[in-house]
C-alpha cells in the first residue's frame, strides 16, 4: 500500500489544519493509519482543540481556505516569520504568503527585522499565485499604492498625529514616509522659527500631520508646525497659570506696534503693554519713549485667555503716590516757641 508522510499539525498554515481536521474521515477510507511513516497518529495531527469543537466553529475559516485567489487580489495575513530577506504570512489559506524585502517597502534604509514583528497584520497584493515552492508571492508596496492614499486622506480629515523619521534632505524641505508614500515637509513647516540647517533634521524623529494629499499627482505634504504651536501654547498656558495679577518684574522690549509694546519676561513668557499703559503722558507711538531691546520694569495688571496685560504707567503712578504721601517731620511744638528776646538776641544795634 502507498505510504503517506504527514507534517506535524503545528507546522501547517491554520486553514490547512482546519481542512485536514474535517477531511480526516475521507483520508481514513483511503489509507491504513498503520502505514503512515511518522510518529504522529492521525488523530494527533488533526487535534485542534477539545473534542466538542464542531464544524460550525470553523466554517468561516474553512470556507476562506477554499476561496479562489487571483493575481491582483489584496489579502490580509498575520506575520509568522521574519528575516532580512522576506516576511512569511499566515493567510488562513491552503498556502502561506511570502513578501520579499524589496516588495515590502520603498523607504530607504528600511529593515524587515527591525520594523516587522511576528503577530503584525499586513495587507498585500497577490503578484504570483505560486512562487514555485507552494507559496503565494505578495507585494505590500503594490497594496500600499491602492490602500495608502485612502488612509492618507483619512489621516488628513481626522488630523491624525503621525510619528515619522526624516529620511532625506531636498531643496526647501525634508522627506519622510507615511504608509510607504514619500512625503514632503517644507522647511517652513519644520519649526516655529527659521531653520538655517536642514541637515540637523536628518534621521531625526518628528510628529507631523497630513496637510495636503493628491493621489493623482502622487503628492503628500506634511507639517510639524501646527503641533509645535499647539504644544507651545499649552506650555505657555501652564506657565501663565503660575503668574498672579500685581506681579512686578523686569523684561525686555521685543517689538513695537502702533497699539503698544511687547515685552519678553523670560522663560517663554511675554506680554503686551498697551500704548495707554506706557506713560502718563499721551503719546502717538510707543517708539516715542521706547526702543526694541530696552530693559523695562512692568506690572501684571490682567490675565485673560492665557495672555498677560502689562503696565509701565501703573508703576509710575505708584511712585508718584509714594512721593505725594511722604511727610516731612516737623520739630516738636515746644521747639517752635520763641520770644522776642531770643529772636533779637544776636542782633546788634548801632549806638
Amino acid at each position: 500500500m502507498e505510504q503517506l508522510t504527514v507534517r506535524p499539525a503545528e507546522q501547517l498554515p491554520s486553514c490547512s489544519r482546519i481542512r485536514l481536521k474535517y477531511l480526516a474521515p475521507i483520508f481514513s477510507l483511503c489509507y491504513d493509519k498503520s502505514t503512515i511513516t511518522t510518529n504522529y497518529k492521525m488523530e494527533e495531527v488533526f487535534h485542534m482543540s477539545d473534542e466538542k469543537t464542531t464544524m460550525d466553529d470553523y466554517s468561516a475559516e474553512l470556507e476562506a481556505s477554499f476561496k479562489k485567489i487571483e493575481e491582483g487580489d489584496i489579502l490580509t495575513g498575520t506575520v509568522i516569520a521574519v528575516d532580512e530577506t522576506e516576511v512569511t504570512l499566515d493567510l488562513r489559506y491552503y498556502a502561506e504568503g511570502i513578501i520579499k524585502a524589496e516588495d515590502y517597502s520603498r523607504e530607504p534604509g528600511f529593515s524587515l527585522k527591525n520594523e516587522v514583528h511576528v503577530g503584525d497584520e499586513v495587507q498585500a497584493t497577490v503578484i504570483r499565485k505560486d512562487d514555485g515552492h507552494g507559496n503565494i508571492l505578495l507585494s505590500k508596496v503594490e497594496a500600499n499604492d491602492v490602500l495608502a492614499w485612502q488612509k492618507l486622506n483619512q489621516y488628513k480629515e481626522e488630523g491624525t498625529v503621525l510619528d515619522v523619521t526624516v529620511k532625506g534632505i531636498v531643496n526647501a524641505g525634508v522627506i519622510a514616509y507615511v504608509e510607504g508614500v514619500r512625503g514632503f515637509i517644507p522647511a517652513s513647516k519644520l519649526s516655529l522659527s527659521y531653520v538655517e540647517d536642514l541637515n540637523e533634521y536628518l534621521n531625526k524623529p518628528l510628529q507631523v500631520q497630513v496637510i495636503d494629499v493628491d493621489e493623482e499627482k502622487k503628492r503628500l505634504v506634511l507639517s510639524a508646525r501646527e503641533l509645535l504651536r499647539a504644544k507651545a501654547e499649552e506650555e505657555k498656558k501652564a506657565k501663565v497659570s503660575n503668574v498672579e495679577v500685581g506681579l512686578v518684574t523686569e523684561g525686555t522690549v521685543e517689538s513695537l506696534q502702533p497699539y503698544g509694546a511687547f515685552v519678553n519676561l523670560g522663560d517663554g513668557l511675554s506680554g503686551l503693554v498697551h500704548i495707554s499703559q506706557i506713560s502718563a503722558k499721551r503719546i502717538k507711538h510707543p517708539s516715542a519713549v521706547l526702543n526694541v531691546g530696552d530693559k523695562v520694569k512692568v506690572k501684571v495688571i490682567a490675565i485673560k485667555d492665557g495672555k498677560l496685560s502689562l503696565s509701565m504707567k501703573a508703576l509710575n503712578d505708584v511712585a508718584a503716590e509714594e512721593i505725594h504721601e511722604e511727610t516731612v517731620e516737623l520739630p516738636k511744638s515746644e521747639e517752635l516757641t520763641t520770644n522776642l528776646g531770643s529772636l533779637f538776641a544776636n542782633i546788634k544795634l548801632d549806638q
